[in-house]
């Protein structure tokens, strides 16, 4: 006569659950790495209207003038001075790199000359100006 094994709890299957983790850990290493971050210049700027305003996709170096004629390059306040050094160094880390200035509408224009002229004498011929465009 055959003998009945009873099943006990620690005779039943386990799920491994470890290659499930490698999957779900791959998944995120993949959505991080072709995640594509959108640059911000780290202030409100209230951009001027134009016709001809086009998207630009990309934009590595963001120089942000507000209302009180303060330029702002990577999230800090620059002398507008230091401009043609801190756009050197930001090319030195990817020369490929192009740039778009944001200036308040309400910023005075020679500040916006300044920067665009400090960012010419960097070496970028790129620039973009930034504006809103009409519906």
């Amino acid at each position: 006569m055959a003998r009945r094994h009873k099943r006990t709890d620690a005779d039943e299957a386990e799920i491994n659950i470890t290659p499930m983790m490698d999957v779900v850990f791959i998944l995120l290493i993949f959505f991080i790495v072709t995640a594509s971050f959108t640059k911000e210049s780290g202030i409100d700027v209230t951009k001027p209207n134009a016709a001809t305003a086009e998207t630009k996709e990309r934009a590595n170096i963001l120089i942000a003038i507000d209302k009180n004629n303060q330029v702002w390059i990577n999230r800090r306040i620059v002398d507008v001075r230091s401009v043609t050094a801190n756009v050197q160094r930001l090319l030195a880390e990817n020369p490929e790199s192009s740039v778009v200035i944001q200036a308040d509408e309400k910023s005075e224009n020679g500040t916006f000359v300044k920067v665009m002229d400090g960012t010419k004498l960097a070496g970028v011929d790129n620039i973009a100006i930034a504006a809103r465009p009409i519906n």
